[in-house]
């Protein structure tokens, strides 16, 4: 059954599946924000549209009309791709592209309020042990570390659970990251994020973040990758117009489709639209080589903090 479709840039669409007219090995099942579903082969993508083959006819679906994105029932063996590190500290994988919508439902759960006795900024959950990734800024200096976690509850509401006794498990100065583990907790499991199987976006590719930017929790930005290869003081940091405050330190870059490229951690203060993150390949080595930066609690330089120097008080001239 062929029904009219009227498409001026923007698909006015309506629930359209032909079978025998797609090829079945590599068919999508396209959820619109309408509800409606279209099957089909996609030919391109684009950080605007896809183009989506019916069989007959070819239509240019806008990326912010379409819900979510998944293989079709028929090719439904052939599953995303999803692997561990070496010792399961974290999960990488390929995910269908989605919506900035549907992907902050999925994944807001997994960002975290990190606060400190000197301030506050985020953090994302790797796995289900509970460890955590943040900037080394966020925590420096600091061993009383609490985490503030929005736990989604059975009637779709986000509970707030802020868990104390946070331990810190590794320090890297350089990169500006830390590894954090929070408590377990028994009446819930920890969400967890995704990391970018590579750092193959590139410049104008749609990116999001979520975060507490100046304690406004759960936030989240969107922008695009204005370079992917900054160069800052030796080190090369993911540009972009994602609006970045103080507070989102520590926080996910996500991509298009929900995967983690990169750990918010600065921005220029005189522009807007230019901020900076840790590019993946930088987190992930970090990750793996942990033990080399293990955090030693019996160090006497561990959670140092200096009292500022006393002002000298200036005399009063005599007349």
């Amino acid at each position: 059954m062929i029904r009219n479709l009227c498409h001026l840039g923007l698909l006015l669409s309506i629930s359209l599946t032909f079978p025998g007219f797609v090829s079945t090995a590599e068919a999508d099942w396209i959820e619109l924000v309408s509800g409606h579903k279209i099957e089909g082969d996609v030919l391109k993508q684009s950080n605007d549209y896809l183009l989506v083959d019916i069989g007959f006819e070819v239509l240019r679906i806008p990326l912010e009309q379409i819900r979510s994105r998944s293989k079709s029932e028929k090719t439904a063996d052939s599953k995303t791709p999803v692997s561990k590190s070496k010792d399961k500290i974290y999960s990488v994988a390929e995910l269908p592209i989605k919506s900035i919508k549907e992907l902050a439902r999925l994944y807001g759960e997994a960002v975290t309020l990190v606060q400190t006795p000197s301030g506050l900024g985020s953090g994302f959950i790797i796995n289900e042990r509970g460890y955590c990734v943040t900037n080394y800024h966020v925590v420096e200096k600091e061993t009383r570390i609490a985490v503030t976690i929005f736990h989604r509850t059975a009637n779709g509401e986000f509970q707030r659970r802020q868990i104390k006794d946070v331990e810190i498990l590794a320090l890297n100065p350089f990169f500006d990251l830390a590894l954090l583990r929070i408590p377990q907790q028994k009446d819930f499991t920890f969400r967890t994020v995704y990391l970018a199987e590579n750092d193959q976006q590139r410049e104008g590719e749609e990116v999001f973040a979520i975060g507490n930017p100046l304690g406004l929790e759960r936030s989240v930005s969107r922008g695009i990758v204005s370079t992917r290869n900054r160069n800052r003081q030796g080190i090369v940091y993911i540009q972009t117009t994602t609006q970045i405050n103080p507070g989102n330190s520590g926080g996910p870059l996500f991509n298009s489709r929900g995967e983690v490229i990169g750990v918010t951690n600065m921005k220029l203060i005189l522009g807007e639209g230019l901020g900076f993150a840790i590019p993946i390949t930088y987190v992930k080595h970090f990750l793996d080589n942990r033990d080399a930066f293990a955090f030693d609690k019996t160090s006497p330089n561990t959670g140092y903090r200096y009292f500022d120097a006393p002002r000298r008080k200036t005399p009063v001239s005599e007349k």
